[in-house]
């Protein structure tokens, strides 16, 4: 499926954010707002977005929480920076959802599961899935559109794999290539 095609179909956008919205650390984690760096273009996509999908949701996870290496605090905080930011670029963000468990717990609400998706359908009952597009950067983000039945785009990086890309329906290089699209 054309990308041009994919998106025309969809109202409302998921994104991951790790590697899609900022720099991620690889081996690592994002624990306080001066370490997360939005990766480039983002904003002027995220301000181009507002403008054709109606809910941006971010849904991320986040086990450096279970770790103990930041608080629930330190992510609110980091996801009321973000969100402020793109506020103030023009752009919006309707909400953002995350995970504190780790991989290994039980019943986690971590992606590839729909957990996270089912709490923003809940929060915006318009949401439909059949009318939604996840965009991420692994094969987990990619999964988790599939179980929830979204169309899918990966972001491609230098640490893209096969398998990431086996569960996408289109790539993209960076956020740009999709916003110059809704122009």
């Amino acid at each position: 499926m054309a990308l041009k095609e994919l998106i025309a179909q969809k109202k409302y956008l998921f994104l991951d954010r790790d590697g899609v919205i900022n720099k991620r650390i690889l081996g690592g984690y994002i624990t306080k707002w001066e370490d997360f760096e939005f990766l480039p273009g983002v904003l002027e996509a995220l301000k181009d977005f507002k403008n054709h999908f109606d809910r941006i949701i971010i849904i991320t996870n986040q086990q450096g929480i279970g770790k103990g290496l930041m608080s629930e605090d330190d992510v609110k905080l980091i996801h009321q920076n973000l969100s402020q930011t793109v506020l103030s670029h023009g752009g919006k963000i309707d909400a953002v959802y995350h995970c504190p468990m780790l991989k290994n717990d039980e019943n986690n609400c971590r992606k590839p599961g729909i957990v996270m998706a089912l709490k923003a359908q809940a929060d915006f009952p318009e949401i439909d899935f059949s009318k939604s597009l996840m965009i991420g950067d692994t094969a987990s983000d990619m999964a988790f559109g599939k179980n929830a039945g979204m169309g899918r785009i990966l972001l491609e990086n230098e640490h893209t794999t096969e398998d990431d890309r086996k569960w996408a329906e289109v790539t993209i290089k960076k956020l740009t290539d999709l916003s110059n699209l809704l122009k």
